[in-house]
């Protein structure tokens, strides 16, 4: 997937989120439903965004492509010739390189010094990932709800309850969304803790519910969507329903501080230049 996620960007204009390049690589290489179904072993994340997250990651060692601290990516450069590149010589100078450092790194071990040798942004991000996704499995159905009560609490909404009553549809809870103190509307949730894939169907029973009783509702799971879920989720003439996979969950975790706890390491570096000039 190297190749088509330069490509992706291209037909971007250069730059693109993470949820734009993946649309975009699904559409060059038509990849099926059956596909993008497929998780990674016992991760949150599908085969198919592990794929190109390390695609993401050779990229940029190679020096194609860099990114923000707001998740955007881009190229280095916008006049590439994709027929001077060759998948398997990124593949091979990422490799060659990687294991230079390692050598490196191990001497420095060895000799009782600190290394500070950058992992792979995917391995770094899938370790967390994986132990925060298991242990949001490990939840009982309740307790995840009272996560996703505080989840939304943290992120702006007021009157949060969660309902839970059988025979309510689906419905887990409600809440009211505020939006820059001024509007507010009333929002239906529904939580699905589990690693398989939202159907469609799934989508539309839980619209039935939401009928006559708000015009917004949200879905969120530890799983993901199915290409025809998200359709159906904003399907012309049907109450919209907004929809948070398992990866979008773990990041706004993070991102809100819930059960992640990042740590800043100091980088100090001399700048012999500043000296010179003196």
């Amino acid at each position: 997937m190297l190749l088509p996620t330069i490509q992706a960007l291209e037909s971007l204009g250069g730059s693109g989120t993470t949820e734009e390049i993946y649309e975009k690589v699904i559409e060059i290489l038509a990849i099926p439903d059956l596909i993008l179904e497929i998780t990674h072993g016992n991760s949150s994340q599908t085969e198919v965004e592990y794929r190109l997250a390390w695609s993401r990651t050779y990229l940029k060692k190679f020096g194609l492509l860099e990114n923000s601290a707001r998740g955007v990516w881009s190229l280095v450069s916008t006049s590439l010739d994709l027929r001077k590149l060759q998948a398997r010589d990124i593949v091979e100078f990422v490799r060659d390189s990687d294991k230079r450092e390692k050598i490196k790194t191990d001497k420095n071990n060895n000799n009782d010094l600190s290394s500070n040798t950058e992992l792979p942004e995917t391995l770094e991000e899938l370790e967390w990932h994986q132990q925060l996704h298991q242990a949001l499995l490990s939840l009982s159905p309740g307790t995840f709800e009272r996560l996703v009560q505080r989840l939304l609490r943290e992120s702006g909404f007021v009157q949060v309850q969660v309902t839970g009553k059988s025979g309510d549809g689906g419905i887990d809870g409600v809440g009211i969304a505020r939006i820059n103190g001024f509007l507010s509307f009333h929002v239906l949730f529904q939580c699905k803790r589990y690693q398989g894939s939202v159907t469609a169907s799934q989508i539309r029973d839980f619209r039935g519910a939401m009928q006559g009783r708000t015009d917004k509702g949200l879905l969120i799971t530890t799983g993901t969507f199915t290409r025809d879920a998200i359709k159906e989720a904003t399907r012309d003439g049907a109450p919209p329903i907004d929809l948070i996979d398992g990866e979008q969950l773990v990041a706004r975790l993070k991102e809100l501080g819930l059960g992640v706890k990042i740590k800043m390491i100091e980088s100090v570096e001399v700048d012999l230049d500043w000296f010179a000039k003196i």
